[in-house]
């Protein structure tokens, strides 16, 4: 655990870290959540939605990513079984997900009046949808993108991406990211959602998001080289 924890933190001290534009993507990507906190009176419920909302990029650009892929068992065939199933089951995991947001965060615990009503109220809430999910979405897309177009395929990685791993990359990722996120989203919601309390959740979100994304792209480095020297020889 402390070797983990000495691994993310060099990373993240990296001269070389902040030199990549996907990692700056990244860091732009979040500003929108900092300007929410600080501008516009976000609570602990809207920053969640918002990175809830990543669950679906995330899904979005796996779907490419594996329709694109040319690794060695990135057959048509499997990706035509592959693809479905992972839309299937990532679906299922990233509704479960929402479900708990709302439920936990969205005050339906709290609030002895609930009715039917009220909850469809709660989920379909368009203005909120409107303030922090489609704005938030748009700038996730575009920070995501520019990873792929400039590291997936850019840098070749989509030549050895194998379905297995692109379809359980997400999960990985979700898990460990959002376990993190609702721990300090209850620690949040404990404290009345100050504003220090939710910008250092922005911050700790940040940082575990650049090290897994840096760590997902070095897996591909060395067998990007080889490939490259393969392609030179013949």
């Amino acid at each position: 655990m402390s070797n983990r924890l000495l691994d993310t933190v060099k990373i993240l001290f990296e001269r070389q870290t902040f030199s990549k534009p996907s990692v700056w993507a990244l860091l732009i990507a979040n500003l929108y959540p900092i300007i929410g906190v600080i501008f516009f009176n976000w609570q602990t419920y809207p920053l969640l939605l918002f990175f809830w909302a990543e669950n679906l990029v995330i899904g979005f650009y796996t779907v490419l990513k594996m329709l694109v892929a040319s690794g060695e068992n990135a057959r048509p065939a499997g990706k035509l079984f592959t693809i479905p199933f992972f839309c299937l089951h990532y679906g299922i995991f990233t509704l479960v997900h929402g479900v708990f947001v709302v439920v936990l965060f969205g005050g339906i615990l709290t609030d002895d009046t609930v009715t039917a009503d009220t909850l469809t109220q709660q989920v379909f809430d368009f203005q909120l949808f409107w303030e922090v999910l489609f704005w938030g979405v748009l700038v996730l897309l575009v920070s995501h993108g520019i990873s792929f177009f400039n590291n997936y395929i850019g840098k070749n990685e989509y030549r050895q991406a194998e379905l297995n791993k692109l379809m359980s990359q997400p999960y990985s990722r979700v898990v460990v990211l959002h376990m993190t996120i609702l721990v300090g989203g209850f620690l949040s919601a404990l404290l009345d959602s100050p504003v220090i309390a939710l910008l250092l959740l922005i911050v700790l979100k940040v940082s575990i998001d650049i090290t897994t994304h840096l760590r997902e792209h070095r897996k591909y480095t060395g067998q990007s080289q080889d490939i490259d020297k393969n392609d030179s020889v013949i």
